[in-house]
C-alpha cells in the first residue's frame, strides 16, 4: 500500500529521478513551454515553482541554491534575468499543465506544461470524434434552414454580379448580330453590282 507515500517515482533510481527534474526545470526555463508526460509534468510542477520563489530575491545565497537545483549556467541566468522579473507580482501558480491526450506509440497521457506568464495561448487540442448513438435525436431543421438563409444571403451579391455580367455579354451579342445584319445587304449589293459590270463589259466586246 502507498498511504502517505509522497511524490512520484516515475520508474526510475533516486539519481535518475533527480537528473530527470534538473533537465526538465531547465528546459523549462529556457523555453517557457514543453511537452512531456502527464505525470512528469506535475512531478516537474512541484519541483521547479519553489526554485522560481528563491528566484525572486536576487542574493548569492539564492542564486548558489538555484544552481544547485538546475546544474545549468544558462538556466539560471535565464531565471533570475528574464522569468523572475515578470513573475514578481504572483504569489506561486507560476506553471500551468495542460492534458494534449494519449500519445501513439503506448498510449501514454501528455501534457503540456508552461510558465503562465509568458504563454497566454493554449496550445490548439485535438477534436474528439462525436459519439454515435443509435436512439434518433432532435431533427435540427430551424438551424439547417437558418444556415441556409445566411449561405442565400452570401451567395446573393455574387450570383447577383454574375446575372449582370450575363445580361452585358448578351446585348453585346446582340450588337455584334446587328451590326453584321446590316454589312451583308452591302456585301450583296456589291456583289451584284460586279456582276452586272462583267456582263456589260462582256457584251461591249462581242460588239
Amino acid at each position: 500500500m502507498r498511504h502517505k507515500v509522497k511524490g512520484r517515482k516515475l520508474g526510475r533510481s533516486t539519481p535518475h529521478r533527480k537528473a530527470t527534474l534538473k533537465a526538465l526545470a531547465s528546459a523549462l526555463i529556457k523555453e517557457h513551454r514543453i511537452k512531456t508526460t502527464l505525470p512528469k509534468a506535475k512531478e516537474l510542477r512541484r519541483y521547479v515553482e519553489p526554485v522560481i520563489t528563491k528566484a525572486k530575491n536576487d542574493t548569492t545565497h539564492n542564486r548558489r541554491q538555484v544552481f544547485a537545483a538546475l546544474q545549468d549556467k544558462v538556466a539560471v541566468t535565464e531565471l533570475f534575468e528574464i522569468v523572475a522579473p515578470e513573475v514578481g507580482d504572483r504569489p506561486g501558480g507560476y506553471t500551468r499543465v495542460l492534458k494534449l491526450g494519449h500519445r501513439l506509440g503506448d498510449a501514454a497521457d501528455m501534457a503540456m506544461i508552461e510558465l503562465v506568464d509568458f504563454n497566454d495561448e493554449k496550445p490548439e487540442k485535438k477534436e474528439a470524434k462525436k459519439k454515435r448513438t443509435r436512439r434518433a435525436g432532435r431533427s435540427n431543421k430551424p438551424v439547417a434552414e437558418a444556415d441556409a438563409k445566411e449561405t442565400e444571403a452570401k451567395e446573393a451579391p455574387a450570383k447577383k454580379e454574375e446575372e449582370v455580367k450575363a445580361d452585358a455579354e448578351a446585348e453585346v451579342k446582340e450588337v455584334k448580330e446587328e451590326k453584321k445584319a446590316k454589312e451583308e445587304p452591302k456585301e450583296e449589293e456589291v456583289k451584284s453590282e460586279k456582276a452586272t459590270d462583267e456582263t456589260s463589259e462582256g457584251e461591249e466586246e462581242k460588239k
